[in-house]
């Protein structure tokens, strides 16, 4: 397969999706202020389950596991950059993205454009050597079949 700026950009959005699908069940972050009894029901419509309930639709393991392998590849980059990646992966305009950033929207945007760029330029690099590695291999695999099938048993 090969990345482009395009690709990475629709798997980090797709990453940003899977990470806010994940359960996060009520209680499990930090405490914080508060008190320890639950909450107390003021309204009786509240207290027999007539509220709204909400589907969530939980991501598969193979969706998690595309996400681990997208949040790996903000490694590739500078701090910076990963940041405006991942805000523009979770769909912040680029007014916010710039606040949190400390830049004028060229500029983000270029460094945004330069850190898809680079970190497709690192995958297909990193997938040609393991294509090249795995010919090496198959070759020198089918050499040394050839040369059980004639009879000799010397090593090449």
């Amino acid at each position: 397969m090969v990345f482009t700026a395009r690709t990475i950009e629709d798997r980090m959005e797709e990453a940003a999706l899977t990470l806010r699908r994940l359960p996060n069940p009520r209680g499990s972050g930090p405490k914080g202020f508060g008190q320890s009894w639950p909450e107390y029901v003021h309204d009786a419509k509240h207290a027999y389950g007539y509220h709204e309930t909400r589907m969530r639709v939980i991501p598969s393991a193979v969706e998690i596991q595309r996400m681990e392998e997208c949040i790996d590849w903000l490694r590739l980059i500078g701090s910076e950059e990963a940041r405006i990646v991942w805000l523009r992966a979770e769909g912040w305009r680029w007014r916010q993205v710039c606040i949190k950033a400390g830049c004028v929207r060229q500029t983000a945007w270029r460094r945004w454009v330069a850190a898809l760029q680079t970190i497709a330029n690192h995958l297909n690099k990193h997938e040609k050597t393991a294509r090249r590695g795995a010919a090496a291999k198959k070759t020198a695999d089918e050499r040394a079949a050839k040369s059980r099938e004639n009879g000799s048993d010397t090593l090449l």
